[in-house]
């Protein structure tokens, strides 16, 4: 097999993975949270968030991937089990089903915490030169920051 070479160092590329596994960890930690209260959410608003919740975590199943893929284009191993999602996920698991203005403002806070995982992954790969991991990590701060105002709104 012939060595890797698209540009961006082995050590960079390291760098550069190994916080796309924290941009991972916690789309996916979102993504559960976000179908478990799909299934739960009750209330008034119950066909609103229903389906805006469904929306939301076909969207973040999408980024799942996108983000596993990127991580295996830099040749490293993308974590895969609930104990590595854990560990490396800035957004904690809920206990028992919340309220549905709780949930949103659950799922407003990992989306904002989501937008600041991408601003590290942003700054590993601008400093290695790395234009795809940086547009991928531009792209998913958009989308979080742009759910996160409109999860935003329903609890005003």
């Amino acid at each position: 097999m012939t060595q890797m070479d698209i540009g961006i160092t082995k050590a960079n590329r390291e760098t550069i993975a190994e916080s796309l596994k924290h941009l991972l960890a916690d789309t996916y930690t979102l993504y559960l949270q976000t179908h478990n209260f799909h299934w739960n959410v009750t209330g008034p608003q119950f066909r609103e968030l229903h389906l805006m919740f469904e929306e939301h975590y076909t969207e973040l199943a999408v980024a799942v991937d996108d983000i596993a893929e990127r991580i295996r284009t830099l040749d490293v191993a993308a974590p895969g089990t609930y104990k590595e999602f854990v560990r490396l996920s800035n957004i904690k698991e809920v206990d028992g089903v919340p309220a549905a203005k709780d949930m949103v403002d659950l799922l407003t806070q990992g989306h904002e915490t989501i937008v600041r995982t991408c601003r590290e992954v942003l700054k590993h790969a601008q400093a290695g030169d790395d234009e795809s991991t940086s547009a991928l990590a531009s792209d998913r701060m958009r989308v979080h920051e742009k759910t996160a105002w409109m999860l935003r709104v329903l609890n005003k």
